[in-house]
């Protein structure tokens, strides 16, 4: 990190830090739908959702989950898996794989580089694991910037997806 970037100190996450990751997802669908995006995500703060807070609470039970803390306070959160969901329309990789499942931050700490240090940290975890191959799937609608944050950390986009009527986007990156 360069020196205007705020020290971002990563560590892994556990139950305890459900509260804290709700309440970024449900920022971040605020944050979404005030710039008329209401197709990711929807418009229901996801601790509302039907299953969202069950999901995370497994995130953090049954996968590897970090949290990204900035002067002690939780900024984002990052989990990683061994392949994608089972509930999206995506075929795991056919070699070892590490998937980015959740990556989210704090609105309020936009532009700090906490989402680039979560997947720089996935990178680090995925080649710590001996595995080369990182992914992630992504809503590539709007202007698919989305996609474009991920290129400019490292990925490629692979293949694309239709899951009903949400587009979503594979990306690759190569960590060994």
């Amino acid at each position: 990190m360069n020196d205007s970037t705020p020290d971002v100190r990563i560590r892994s996450a556990g139950p305890a830090d459900v509260p804290a990751i709700l309440d970024m997802l449900d920022s971040a669908v605020a944050w979404m739908n005030d710039r008329g995006n209401t197709e990711q995500w929807g418009t229901t703060p996801y601790s509302q959702k039907p299953g969202g807070p069950a999901r995370v609470e497994r995130y953090v039970i049954e996968n590897d989950p970090y949290i990204a803390e900035l002067d002690g306070l939780s900024v984002g959160a990052l989990v990683l898996d061994d392949g994608p969901s089972p509930q999206m329309p995506i075929a795991p990789a056919e070699e070892p794989e590490r998937y980015v499942r959740l990556l989210v931050s704090d609105r309020r700490y936009a532009g700090l580089g906490i989402g680039a240090a979560l997947l720089a940290h996935a990178a680090d975890e995925t080649r710590r694991a001996g595995v080369e191959l990182l992914r992630v799937d992504c809503w590539a609608g709007g202007g698919s910037e989305l996609v474009a944050f991920y290129e400019r950390n490292g990925f490629t986009a692979t293949d694309r997806f239709q899951s009903g009527v949400w587009p979503g986007q594979v990306l690759a990156r190569r960590v060994c």
